[in-house]
């Protein structure tokens, strides 16, 4: 099954709650930090819901 990388570009300081919720639970804290998920419709979803926050590529 193909992964995603997804890595946050944008800052979540002053963003809504959801964004910032979502964002810890595909694991990014940092600015510039990566993490690496399985690419499935859930996730999809959520890096959907923060797509101008993050930059993803299939690996």
């Amino acid at each position: 099954m193909a992964k995603l990388e997804i890595k946050l570009v944008r800052s979540l300081n002053s963003r809504p709650q959801e964004q910032i919720v979502i964002a810890r639970t595909l694991g990014l804290g940092k600015l510039q930090s990566k993490v690496i998920q399985e690419d499935n419709p859930a996730i999809r979803g959520m890096v959907n819901r923060i797509r101008h926050l993050v930059e993803v590529k299939e690996i």
